[in-house]
This record gives structure tokens, C-alpha cells and sequence, in this order.
């Protein structure tokens, strides 16, 4: 073997990158990258995350998010071999989680999580934080923070009551059985639950319809989504008046008014 073709010696010691991003057709794919420690949330995952959603959220050419998992799990939650003390916990949720859950609330795409294994801890928040969610029929979604001494953390208290309803939440967070993507299903959880191996395909051909939408009026049907969880029904009222002012006011309306007379598919362009 010449010298030119002998491998280089430290090849072997580039680590993975703990996120993988992807952009294609509108369609940004996010993929945590940590299959041999099931996607667990350490800082550096949780880092590249929260920047990858801020990159998407200047980038006009992304209209659709998915976010999977690497190998045989979606997320396990925290890695707990950054365990702290109480305080730290705290600070860690501040610092990271917290910012991480609302950027994927207020990003003003359409996010979708691919469960493709199981979903664990604060996994299970960053499913629910998304917007859709399909889950592959082998996945599961396990809550018991009580086994290790914590508390439902991540939004897991506000997302999961107005999933479910406050009783049901109480009895899936106080419990310590893990919920199958069937039952997860049948509750409200995910939206549907399919083969794993049509799991992909089937979040593609639903981020391909999604993509097609006009961007602007979804990214503001998401932002009224997220205020009507919040406020009564005249508030609720005066906000979609208000959102739909902007929306009559773009270029994708008039392009969509010109293509329903023009009886052909719009060419949204997110002006």
C-alpha cells in the first residue's frame, strides 16, 4: 500500500456529530444522533438542536421540520451522566430545555416528530412540544420521572393536560408503565401510529403536503394555535381578525385567489 492510501490515524477519533441537519424540497430533517446512548439529551445535543431551530427559523426556504431520532430510539431524555445537584437540574432546565421547548413552539413552521423507538424523560416533551406527531407502532412513550426522584419536566405538565385532560395527564404522569404508540393513539397523543417500516415514508409524504400550504398563513395559524391555549373565546376572536389582516395583505393570497380561478395548484412563495 503506497503512503497516500494508508488511512489517516486519527480518522477513527472524529466523533459523529450528536445532530444531524438535512434540507431538502422545503423540508429540514433533524436527526439526534446519539443511537448507542438512545438519543439521550447531553449539552451538546441540546447545544446543536436549539441552534439548528434558530438557523431554520431565518431560513425562508425551510417551510416543513422533522425531527427522529438515530437507530432504535427517538430520545431517552436527559443523559444522566451529567447528573447535578438540585440546583444544577434547575439551571440545566433554564439554560437549555426551556429555551429548546419554546423555540419549537414559536418557530412558525410546521414541526413533526417521527417517534421511530422509544421516547423517555424529556423525549417525551420534545415529541409533544412538536406540532404532529406519527409514531412508528414498535415505539413507546415512557413519563416515569418518579422512578428516579424528579419531576415531569420540559412542558411535560402543560402539553400533556390539554392532550389528554387533567385526569388522564395525572394518571399517565403519576404511573409507571410506559404507553404503547397504539394506546398513545387511541388518547390523542400522536396523531398516528403506523409500521416502522413506513414510518419515514409516511412523515415525507405528510411534510411534502405541509410544504405545499402557503408558509406565512401556517406560520400565522400556528402563532393564533398556540394563543388560543391561552386566552378566552373573544380574545381568541380578536387575534384571528387581527393575524388575518396580515395574511389578506401577502402575495401567496393573491396567488392563491389567481389559481382557484385559474383552476391550477398555487405556487406559494412565502411573500
Amino acid at each position: 500500500m503506497s503512503e497516500a492510501a494508508e488511512p489517516r490515524a486519527d480518522a477513527a477519533e472524529i466523533p459523529a456529530p450528536p445532530l444531524l441537519f438535512d434540507v431538502a424540497d422545503g423540508v429540514a430533517t433533524l436527526t439526534l444522533n446519539r443511537p448507542d446512548a438512545l438519543n439521550a439529551l447531553n449539552r451538546p445535543l441540546k447545544d446543536a438542536l436549539l441552534d439548528a431551530i434558530r438557523r431554520i427559523g431565518r431560513d425562508s426556504n425551510v417551510r416543513v421540520v422533522v425531527l427522529t431520532g438515530a437507530g432504535r430510539a427517538f430520545c431517552s431524555g436527559q443523559d444522566l451522566r451529567e447528573e447535578g445537584d438540585g440546583s444544577s437540574l434547575a439551571d440545566e432546565l433554564r439554560e437549555r430545555y426551556n429555551p429548546l421547548i419554546v423555540g419549537l413552539r414559536r418557530l412558525e413552521k410546521r414541526v413533526i416528530a417521527a417517534v421511530n423507538g422509544v421516547a423517555a424523560g424529556a423525549g417525551v416533551s420534545l415529541a409533544l412540544a412538536c406540532d404532529l406527531r406519527i409514531a412508528a407502532e414498535e415505539a413507546s412513550f415512557v413519563i416515569a420521572f418518579g422512578r428516579i426522584g424528579l419531576v415531569p419536566d420540559s412542558g411535560l405538565t402543560w402539553f400533556l393536560p390539554r392532550l389528554v385532560g387533567p385526569a388522564r395527564a395525572a394518571e399517565l404522569m403519576f404511573g409507571p408503565d410506559p404507553i404503547s404508540a397504539q394506546e398513545a393513539h387511541r388518547l390523542g397523543i400522536v396523531n398516528r401510529a403506523v409500521p416502522g417500516s413506513h414510518l419515514m415514508a409516511e412523515t415525507a409524504s405528510l411534510a411534502a403536503r405541509l410544504a405545499s400550504a402557503a408558509p406565512r398563513a401556517m406560520g400565522l395559524a400556528k402563532r393564533a394555535l398556540n394563543r388560543s391555549l391561552e386566552v378566552g373565546l373573544e380574545d381568541a376572536l380578536a387575534y384571528e381578525a387581527s393575524l388575518q389582516g396580515i395574511a389578506g395583505g401577502t402575495l401567496d393570497h393573491q396567488e392563491g385567489l389567481l389559481a382557484f380561478r385559474e383552476k391550477r395548484p398555487p405556487r406559494f412563495r412565502g411573500e
